[in-house]
């Protein structure tokens, strides 16, 4: 079911089918890719309680053995709307006995979205470790964006920058063919500069991956219309940006606290980078916001 909140003239719209976004408008303009099947069925993803892929989609654990594919559970399931606001939605996702199965951990998620400025959406992660062993998980999100963004469609897909805070020197990772991230394989993207030019070309190797990005911000925007977007993620150590190979009209802009098992790591779930291991009945927020122009 989607559900809608809004303030003034800006609007977003949130389906309990996996607690995702649906859309972000300003004045009308959707900014939020459409879920074209033709690209990718998919708008924003809540990823929980893994980020990426497992080795084989396979990891032990503390608890026991945890089985789950790209992306883990919580995109799957149906989230209940537990409260309601004209400018905010708080979604509920509890542990049953089939997630218990694949990730054998108790848990609470609450996705919450809410307006909190004239074009800025925030979106809230809040995990609570149900259980009585510490629980290992990361979570994430995965909004993907229209471009060209905003009311001006006239631009190409190579008319827009993604750029950072500050200048830097950086190479990504690469995702081997299973999924799996090789730190010792990296793709040059950045020197000296705070732009990267967006173009098809940067996915054929899949997402790109960013560790601890100037000042938690990234923003897409089109050097001639001046539109586009922000995220602000702080408490986020990763940002993966992807779009598919070919020229499908968006990219996604994701922050992440975990990410994908690397080549050089073991299959045991609480040795994964990033990972955060939550004791027993304490709860863990990270929230980031999205704002459009």
């Amino acid at each position: 079911m989607k559900t809608s909140i809004q303030s003034g003239h800006f609007c977003a719209a949130v389906d309990s089918a996996g607690a995702q976004l649906n859309s972000i408008a300003l004045n009308g303009c959707e900014y939020l890719w459409q879920a074209d099947p033709q690209w990718w069925p998919r708008q924003s993803p809540v990823l929980f309680p893994i980020v990426g892929c497992l080795r084989g989609g396979k990891a032990a654990s503390a608890a026991g053995p945890c089985k789950m594919a790209r992306h883990g559970l919580a995109r799957h399931m149906e989230h209940e709307l537990i409260e309601q606001k004209a400018d905010a939605l708080t979604y509920e996702l509890v542990s049953t006995a089939e997630t218990l199965k694949a990730y054998p951990y108790p848990f609470r998620l609450r996705m919450s979205y809410r307006i909190t400025g004239p074009a800025t959406l925030e979106m809230r992660f809040s995990v609570c470790n149900i259980g009585a062993q510490a629980m290992p998980f990361a979570v994430g999100g995965h909004p993907a964006f229209q471009v060209p963004a905003g009311p001006d469609k006239s631009e190409a897909y190579e008319d827009y920058d993604i750029r950072f805070a500050e200048k830097m020197t950086y190479a990504s990772p690469m995702l081997d063919a299973t999924g799996l991230l090789d730190f010792q394989n990296r793709v040059p993207l950045l020197q000296d500069t705070d732009t990267l030019p967006l173009v098809h070309k940067l996915f054929n190797h899949d997402a790109l991956v960013f560790e601890k990005v100037p000042q938690n911000t990234v923003t897409l925007i089109g050097r001639k219309s001046g539109h586009g977007v922000r995220l602000d993620f702080p408490g986020f150590d990763y940002l993966g940006i992807w779009a598919p190979i070919g020229q499908a009209p968006f990219v996604a802009l994701e922050p992440w606290t975990g990410c994908s098992t690397a080549t050089d790591e073991d299959d045991c779930f609480e040795h994964k980078r990033g990972i955060t291991i939550l004791p027993p009945d304490e709860t863990f927020e990270r929230a980031f916001t999205i704002t459009v122009f």
